[in-house]
C-alpha cells in the first residue's frame, strides 16, 4: 500500500489530469446526447454541428474549472487571463485535431478509427503541456 501511495504522490498531477480528462469526456458526451435527444436533430447538418459545439463548450468549461482546482491547483487571481489562455489552447488543439484527421484520413487514406485514437493521444499530451506551461504555470 505504501508503494501505491508513493507512486500516487510522485505522479499525482498526471493521475488527476487523466481522471479529469475522463470526466470531461463524460460531460462532452452527456451534453451532446442531451442536445440531440431533446432539441437538436443530428440529421440536419447545422443542428449536428450545433450539438457538437455546445458539447465542446460545456466540456472545455468543465475542464477549465476542474483542471484549475484539482490538477494544477492554480492560485492565480487573474482568472480572466487564465481562462482565456485555457480556451485559446483548447481551440489550438481542436484545430490540431481537425488538421491531423484531415491529413491522416482524407489525404493519406488511413482508417478513421485508428487515426482518431492516435490523434486523441497527441491532443491529450498537447493539452497537458499547454495547460502546465502556458495556462497554469507557476510563478
Amino acid at each position: 500500500m505504501d508503494k501505491l501511495l508513493e507512486i500516487y504522490k510522485k505522479h499525482k498531477e498526471i493521475i488527476h489530469y487523466l481522471m479529469v480528462g475522463g470526466l470531461t469526456t463524460v460531460v462532452s458526451l452527456a451534453v451532446y446526447y442531451g442536445c440531440v435527444v431533446t432539441f437538436l436533430d443530428p440529421g440536419v447538418s447545422a443542428q449536428l454541428q450545433a450539438a457538437n459545439i455546445i458539447s465542446w463548450v460545456a466540456a472545455v468549461t468543465f475542464a477549465y474549472f476542474t483542471n484549475r482546482r484539482f490538477v494544477f491547483e492554480s492560485e492565480s487571481t487573474d482568472r480572466l487571463r487564465e481562462a482565456a489562455a485555457f480556451y485559446g489552447s483548447r481551440v489550438t488543439t481542436l484545430l490540431m485535431d481537425m488538421g491531423s484527421m484531415f491529413l491522416m484520413v482524407t489525404l493519406l487514406g488511413w482508417n478513421d478509427k485508428i487515426a482518431k485514437l492516435i490523434v486523441q493521444v497527441l491532443v491529450t499530451v498537447a493539452n497537458y503541456i499547454l495547460s502546465k506551461f502556458l495556462v497554469f504555470r507557476k510563478k
